[in-house]
């Protein structure tokens, strides 16, 4: 199966990043109102039981993917 975890800065933290795309973005006469730069990890499991590989992509996110104090992430399946 694969899975793709959406990791973002929380909305109550600073997004550097993101306001530094935004403001080049504006600069160079494009239209928007706001931007935020996360990153997007795509993960293959084996595992044949879809809650099992969900709870297993949950625990590999926690580990090492994303910072609990300033992110927040999403898990979506992508394809079996």
């Amino acid at each position: 199966m694969k899975w793709g975890v959406k990791i973002m800065p929380r909305e109550v933290l600073l997004d550097s990043q993101g306001r530094a795309v935004e403001s080049l973005l504006k600069e160079n006469q494009f239209q928007l109102n706001h931007c935020r730069v996360g990153r997007y990890v795509e993960i293959v499991t084996e595992q044949a039981q879809e809650s099992k590989a969900r709870e297993e992509i949950e625990k590999m996110t926690k580990f090492v993917l994303y910072n609990p104090l300033i992110e927040t992430f999403t898990i979506e399946r992508l394809e079996a």
